[in-house]
């Protein structure tokens, strides 16, 4: 069976930049194995497979796949698949309009706004189906050096310490010093394992210092555990990320937007947009956005 396939980059408005993603449109019928198999045959951090949703007011359901495992939510998939729905219900993209697409997630309902805009690369952004949690205690500093080949004096920074939090997937959030020392930061596979043995091996190591001025964060995540030895952009971290704002940021009443670069280690400059609204001390929603570019469709026969 013919099954139509796109791929787009995301959270860039520059095709080859961002974080690449493939959209199988006609997965009806392919198993959990199958599906696995043709996330493989991509060999991209995601790939995601379109179904017909459950709820008849939805857009999709859809299942999120890396290499190695499937995922119950994801942001540059959800961005990604948000724009290319919206631009086949929309068909024509020369004039100014919005649309709203609902998502069936393994994690539930995400709703995801889209923007077109004449002469500029679609935008979408999607309210967290879930706030930041503290998942407590993160691995002890000896095994984090030891994972990503730092020394004690370059993890930490200000008050942040490293932290783990969930929006629906859980990272270890790692704060270094700087710049250099992100760009420094290794995966040694021969202790990955035991370092993150009782904790996620989700990784996101980040400092406050910039590429670019106006940016309030620069990331790197490593997840070889799941097929992905160092992912361009993670909005599912970048939710979770919201948390550790907050919590070592201390953000008054009121709406935050930060911008969070990351990729650039590896030739995939990206941005993600993370907004958050603050009542009474507490975080009371949030959302992650940016933007996305198609580069390529066609089909494959399974």
């Amino acid at each position: 069976m013919k099954r139509r396939f796109a791929t787009l980059d995301v959270f860039t408005d520059q095709k080859l930049s961002g974080n690449q993603l493939a959209v199988v449109l006609d997965a009806g019928g392919l198993d959990k194995a199958q599906m696995q198999a043709v996330a493989r045959e991509f060999n991209l951090s995601e790939t995601v497979f379109v179904l017909p949703p459950e709820n008849p007011a939805h857009s999709a359901r859809i299942r999120i796949f890396t290499p190695g495992a499937e995922l119950p939510f994801a942001g540059h998939p959800t961005v990604g698949t948000g724009v290319l729905l919206a631009s086949r219900k929309i068909g024509d993209q020369a004039s100014q309009q919005d649309a709203i697409i609902m998502l069936e997630e393994g994690i539930g309902p995400v709703r995801t706004g889209v923007r077109f805009r004449p002469g500029k690369a679609p935008f979408a952004e999607f309210d967290l189906p879930k706030l930041a949690q503290n998942l407590g205690e993160a691995p002890n500093p000896d095994r984090l050096c030891t994972a990503l080949e730092l020394t004690h004096g370059e993890i930490g920074f200000e008050n942040h310490k490293p932290s783990m939090w969930s929006a629906g997937i859980a990272f270890v959030f790692v704060p270094v010093r700087d710049l250099e020392t992100v760009a420094r930061a290794k995966v040694n596979l021969a202790v990955w394992k035991d370092c993150f043995r009782g904790y996620s091996a989700e990784v996101f190591v980040y400092c406050r210092e910039s590429v670019h001025q106006g940016h309030h964060f620069h990331g790197r995540m490593f997840a070889p555990g799941i097929g992905v030895l160092e992912d361009p952009a993670t909005g599912s971290a970048a939710a979770a990320f919201s948390g550790v704002i907050q919590h070592f940021d201390g953000l008054h009443d009121g709406t935050h937007r930060f911008h969070i670069e990351q990729g650039y280690e590896m030739g995939r400059p990206s941005l993600i947009n993370v907004e958050i609204e603050i009542k009474g001390g507490a975080m009371h929603a949030a959302r992650i956005g940016g933007h996305a570019v198609f580069v390529s469709e066609g089909a494959f026969d399974i």
